[in-house]
Formats: structure tokens, C-alpha cells, sequence
């Protein structure tokens, strides 16, 4: 029995461990067998995706990138893994937590805050003051600038959170209703559910896109 609708998401469990945190790191088991496949569709499929991904990535860093972009594909691929695996019965939902989330935007935008600082002072400075800003509203943009920039970690963990969140309690909420209701009813809910975990797939993979490419946006201002 659920205490409580967000009980869902609760990472504790009846051993006193938080065994339940090794569900992120299931994706590492699938590695080692990708070596033993002969090249198949879905083999051929992530290749592709991942060549998109390293192209657009490059531009966005610009043409000093080098092998940065390996970094925001790697990232990529662990927040998709961890919302599709999500998705499946019984498997703990780890970026519903901004204690996940933040552990990946936090030491991010704390590198590329430092690395710019120290390395760009001059051009750090420039962005806080668009060009073409009169000389009245400088220094109105200077802290709406400074404060959009000091709260981009919370927006990138709490934007990723918020909608794994909302669709894993629209399923528990539909799933709930199921017990004494009529047939028909009770297909219906079903149907609903079924076209949910497709758009849950696909909010599964626009979010792990758009954490990577804001990332990458970050990361190119300190450049």
C-alpha cells in the first residue's frame, strides 16, 4: 500500500541500503555486450545518433572543441538510459531526484564557471552586459544576468526532475483507478496508459537531448 502518491519515489527500502540507486548504472551491463553483436539496426541506429550528436555538439562548442564533445554525448547517453530504463516496472526512477539531477548540472556549470573566470575574465564580464544594452539599464542587466546565470544548475536539474515526475505520477494515477471499475472503463485506462508510456518515451529522450545541449551552450560561454 502507497502512504502517500509520491511514495513512488521514495529511494529507501527494507534492507536499511540504497540498493535502490544501483538502477542507474544497469546501463553498464548492456556495454560489454555490444562487442559480441554483429552489427545489427539498433547497433546502426545509435551510431548514427551519436554522429548527429558529435557534429551538433562541435558546432555549438565552436572549432576549439577538440574531444570535448565526447563528454556531452557520454552524458547524453546516461540520462537517456536512465529514463528509458525508468519506464520499466520495478526499477527505481533515479532522474526524478534532484539529488541525481544536480549532481550533474552542479559540477558542470561549477567548472565551466571556473575555468571561464579564470581563463576569459574579460569576456566572462562581456556577457553580462548584452550588446547594445543604454548605458541607464547596464546595471539592471548586469544582476538579471548574474542571477540567470547563478541559477542555470537549478534550472537544468529541476527541469529534468519535474518532468519525469509528472508523467511517472499521471501513470500511478491512472493505475490506481483500475481496481472496481467497470470493463470498459477499465480498457479505456488501459488504451490511455499504453499512448502515456509512449509519450513518456519520447519526453524520456527530448529531456536527456535538451540537458546535453544546454550543457554544451554553458560550456561554449566560457570559451
Amino acid at each position: 500500500m502507497m502512504t502517500n502518491l509520491f511514495s513512488v519515489f521514495d529511494p529507501s527500502t527494507s534492507l536499511g541500503l540504497p540498493l535502490n540507486w544501483l538502477s542507474s548504472f544497469l546501463g553498464l551491463l548492456f556495454i560489454p555486450y555490444t562487442f559480441w553483436f554483429l552489427p545489427n539496426r539498433i547497433s546502426l541506429i545509435w551510431n548514427k545518433v551519436t554522429q548527429v550528436l558529435h557534429s551538433e555538439f562541435k558546432i555549438l562548442l565552436g572549432p576549439n572543441s577538440m574531444g570535448n564533445t565526447l563528454m556531452f554525448v557520454s552524458l547524453f547517453a546516461f540520462i537517456l538510459m536512465n529514463n528509458l530504463l525508468t519506464l520499466f516496472p520495478y526499477i527505481f526512477t533515479s532522474t526524478s531526484h534532484l539529488s541525481m539531477t544536480l549532481a550533474l548540472s552542479l559540477p558542470l556549470w561549477l567548472s565551466f564557471m571556473v575555468y571561464g573566470w579564470l581563463n576569459h575574465t574579460q569576456h566572462m564580464f562581456a556577457h553580462l552586459v548584452p550588446q547594445g544594452t543604454p548605458a541607464m539599464l547596464m546595471p539592471f542587466m548586469v544582476s538579471i544576468e548574474t542571477v540567470s546565470n547563478i541559477i542555470r544548475p537549478g534550472t537544468l536539474a529541476v527541469r529534468l526532475a519535474a518532468n519525469m515526475i509528472a508523467g511517472h505520477l499521471l501513470l500511478t494515477l491512472l493505475g490506481n483507478q483500475g481496481p472496481g471499475t467497470s470493463s470498459m472503463i477499465l480498457s479505456m485506462l488501459i488504451f490511455t496508459q499504453i499512448m502515456l508510456l509512449t509519450l513518456e518515451s519520447a519526453v524520456a529522450m527530448i529531456q536527456a537531448y535538451v540537458f546535453a545541449v544546454l550543457s554544451t551552450l554553458y560550456s561554449s560561454e566560457s570559451q
